[in-house]
């Protein structure tokens, strides 16, 4: 215990130090996740723009998931929603406890191109490494993510980088598994902050690529490297309209991937919904019987 504890005061310290642009960038993001944290220093992260925060929108699904998920409710407290814009902060605060305005330098909200939706992407990554070398753990999850169940039950002490996959071969130690960046989880280490530093800079090798294709074609240098500790979470508990299990007795999270269109996932995760309460009023002897209503506008 006060090995860890000087680990995550060592790098605290050594990142106090940032330059005049970072450190206005992120102004008041210690703070929030401190706020946010569990007593382990772990916080769980999404981040949202104006779309996906309007009333009965996805940001309302997501929040509505954890209140309806078996034992999710307690881990509620411990989300922190990064707003992308100030109409999406706005309407965070009228619906979630913590939340934090992520101003991103040079980008007008304004004239909103792909460009400038890239920029977006993967500023979310540079915000994750500033929280690790705050000292803080954190499971980042999209916010079409529906939490059903606790995923940190999933999560190895081993592992520096505990990630989702939209193909997985079995093996949660296989490095060609395919990777999902929309829910992971990281520790707070040399390894992990190092790692994050490197997928940012791999950006000018694969122009025009977000964060998820980078990073699956650079894993195996990180793992090589950097030594990172990198496992998969099956399917069959971390689910996705790519790949996803029958089994709503052992499902745990279920993200709408492989869906284009905010009205599509909404349909179907309206539907996942659905069927996760029909699941819990079911008595003990019929709950194995529970099936997913399928097919969906995207789930299959």
């Amino acid at each position: 215990m006060l090995l860890s504890f000087l680990v995550i005061f060592q790098l605290s310290r050594e990142h106090q130090e940032e330059g005049v642009e970072e450190a206005e960038e992120f102004r008041g993001l210690a703070v929030a996740v401190s706020r946010a944290a569990m007593d382990d220093r772990t916080v769980i992260i999404t981040c949202v723009n104006q779309a996906w925060v309007a009333p009965g929108s996805l940001l309302d699904l997501f929040l509505e998931s954890f209140r309806i998920g078996d034992g999710t409710a307690r881990l509620l407290p411990h989300v922190l929603v990064v707003t992308m814009d100030p109409a999406a902060h706005a309407r965070c605060l009228a619906v979630h406890r913590h939340c934090y305005q992520h101003t991103i330098p040079g980008i007008n909200l304004d004239f909103f191109g792909p460009e400038e939706w890239l920029d977006l992407v993967w500023s979310k990554l540079k915000l994750q490494r500033r929280i690790l070398e705050l000292g803080y753990g954190f499971l980042f999850t999209d916010v079409d993510v529906m939490w059903l169940r606790d995923p940190f039950k999933h999560v190895t002490a081993y592992a520096d980088m505990t990630i989702s996959s939209d193909n997985y071969f079995g093996d949660p130690d296989y490095i060609d598994n395919l990777p999902n960046t929309g829910f992971f989880h990281m520790k707070p280490n040399r390894r992990t902050i190092a790692m994050t530093k490197l997928w940012h800079e791999s950006r000018s090798s694969y122009p025009g690529l977000n964060e998820q294709p980078v990073f699956n074609v650079i894993k195996t240098r990180l793992v090589a490297e950097l030594g990172v500790r990198l496992r998969y979470l099956d399917p069959v508990h971390m689910g996705g309209f790519c790949s996803y299990g029958k089994d709503l007795g052992k499902i745990v999270t279920m993200h709408a991937n492989c869906c284009v269109g905010l009205s599509k996932k909404m349909r179907d995760l309206r539907g996942v919904l659905d069927d996760w309460r029909n699941y819990t009023m079911l008595p003990s002897w019929e709950k194995h019987r529970a099936e997913w209503t399928v097919p969906g506008a995207c789930i299959k």
